[in-house]
């Protein structure tokens, strides 16, 4: 059977809906965690005093479970990055888990869809990473509509880290593991 290339056994349009489903569900999953815990602080008092919506929130949180800091500006009283997830008073660490395992099953959900048990490991690992299509552009619009006039996340690990690396590594070890559980050729 000869090889069409990868453009015509990827279905790319899957990896796009794939990774952006992955992104939608990740930040449902994270703002079911924590928005009522944002609410009922005196800090989303204070947030809301200032009318920064609580999904505004829960996307700074969301961010920072891809390991992207939010960077907080207060003028006069100086600027500073930070990460509301583990520590004292911060959100349950296994926020971290959600956006890898959810871009595994996207990227094993596309590596199904390629029909990965008749691709190579290689070109089955490049199915699953097809999620960074979807996922990144996401990533890349929350950026900029999570952040207000101080505080938002930080555009280039958010981008890079949590729009690229993340839906790359995690995507395409979901579509490796599409391949190694599907078998065939």
């Amino acid at each position: 059977m000869a090889d069409n290339g990868i453009a015509e056994r990827v279905p790319f349009g899957v990896g796009a809906a794939a990774g952006a489903g992955a992104w939608v569900l990740g930040y449902l999953v994270t703002y079911l965690v924590a928005s009522s815990d944002i609410q009922n602080s005196l800090f989303g008092q204070v947030l809301e005093a200032a009318e920064i919506g609580t999904w505004q929130v829960v996307g700074w949180v969301f961010y920072n479970a891809h390991f992207v800091n939010t960077n907080v500006d207060l003028g006069f009283f100086g600027s500073g990055a930070t990460n509301a997830i583990g520590g004292d008073g911060g959100f349950t660490v296994l926020l971290y888990v959600v956006p890898p395992l959810l871009l595994l099953g996207a990227g094993l959900a596309v590596g199904r869809a390629a029909g990965a048990g008749s691709l190579d490991a290689a070109n089955a690992a490049v199915a699953g990473a097809s999620t960074v299509i979807g996922y990144g552009l996401l990533s890349v619009v929350g950026v900029f509509l999570f952040a207000t006039e101080s505080v938002t996340p930080d555009l280039v690990t958010g981008i890079l880290l949590g729009g690229l690396l993340y839906p790359v590594v995690f995507g395409a070890v979901g579509g490796f593991v599409a391949k190694a559980t599907e078998g065939g050729a």
